[in-house]
Parts: structure tokens; sequence; C-alpha cells
């Protein structure tokens, strides 16, 4: 697969079948993204990937809390600013709106928030859940090489006919995740990346991007 046509097929899938991805596929993926840029090549991501029993049990485990109305655990770092001002908050809930009406969750129903929880538990139904940490003594520089890191897995994905999506949500639920891989305290949880193939029956959903012009400057070229 080309990379431009991996990068514009990329889409978080929340609906995967229950085909198995083969191991061999994400060995080859994760050694490949062993060359994602790193600065001072620290390579902080730490991961682990589950699958089988061990995901079956986090599964229900995460999803029995949240259709308890389990607020989850104290976040250890935060998902958004506490105030988003326009056009952030704009893309933020028309993304929102766009996502979960695809899923059949109506925007007024009262049970919105639980069965969304519900859902990101079940990771979609994704076979396979990737959950990457790293050291508390890892700063943002490092958590940036993270997030090139976790977008050269997923494009790499993408080249073995593979979907993802990745779920910042699971730090909700972090202490059940650390229980079921075995980590300590020294490493904090930065999302868990759900792949799979994605299951046919489902619409589609592509949500919008801004214009290249409102993001982009070109200075001196």
């Amino acid at each position: 697969m080309d990379v431009y046509e991996a990068v514009d097929s990329r889409r978080a899938v929340r609906a995967f079948s229950d085909e198995p991805v083969p191991k061999e596929v994400l060995e080859r993926v994760l050694t490949a993204a062993t060359r994602a840029p790193s600065s001072g090549n620290l390579q902080p991501w730490h991961v682990f990937v589950v699958a089988g029993e061990p995901l079956a049990e986090l599964k229900k485990r995460a999803t029995a809390r949240a259709l308890a109305g389990d607020p989850g655990d104290e976040r250890e770092y935060p998902m958004y600013p506490a105030e988003l001002p326009s056009p952030y908050l704009d893309r933020f809930s028309a993304a929102a709106a766009q996502r979960y009406e695809a899923l059949g969750i109506e925007r007024d129903d009262p049970d919105r928030p639980m069965k969304i929880a519900a859902l990101n538990s079940g990771a979609f139904g994704a076979p396979v859940v990737l959950f990457c940490y790293l050291d508390r003594t890892m700063g943002p520089g490092q958590w940036g090489d993270a997030g090139m890191y976790l977008q050269t897995v997923m494009l790499l994905l993408r080249a073995e006919g593979v979907h993802s999506c990745p779920q910042v949500m699971w730090t909700m639920y972090r202490k059940t995740v650390s229980r079921i891989v075995g980590v300590d305290d020294g490493l904090v949880l930065f999302c868990g990346v759900s792949v799979g193939f994605e299951k046919e029956s489902v619409p589609r959903l592509r949500t919008g991007r801004a214009d290249v012009t409102e993001t982009v400057r070109f200075i001196g070229v």
C-alpha cells in the first residue's frame, strides 16, 4: 500500500469483526515501527499486546465498571484542556455527534454516556488491543515521541489491511488494565489502540478535517 493511501484510509474504526489478527502481522508491524522518530533515540514507549483470554477478561471487568456507572480511575493527565475555545470545540462537537450517531446512540439519549463507555470498554469488538505506557520520568517531548510511534504503527497496520482505533478512554480504567498486563506504578498509561479487521455490516464513518489553509502557513516557500 502506498504511504498516501495508508494515510488516507486510516480511520478510527469503531466496529471490528472477531477475525483474529495473525501474530506474525503484529510482530512485523511492531518491528518495523521501531524506526519511528524518537528525540535522542530514547524510544520511551512500552507496549503490551493483549488478546485472547486476557483481553476477554479485561473487557469483562472494564465493561462491568462502565455499566455500573463507575466514573473511572482518577486521571493521571487531562484528555483535553479544561476549556476548549473555537475552532477546537466546534471540531470536537461535530465529530462526537457524527461518531455516536453512526453507532446508533442519539445525542439526547439519557443513557448515552453509559452506552458510549460500554462500547469503548469492549474495544468495539477488536480481537487485539495494544497498550502504550511511558516511564513516569518522561516529559512532553517523549509523549510526542509516543504519538509519532503509534501513528507509525497505525499506518503500518493499514499496509497490512488491518484497521485500528486509538482509545485514551482506557486511562479511565487504568488500574484494571494494569492488573491484566502486570505493570507497576513506574509506568503511566498513555492510551490503548484497538486492532482488527473492520466489521463489514456497520456503516462507515469518516469525520471531516479542517482545510489545510486553516492549519498550515507557508513562509518563504
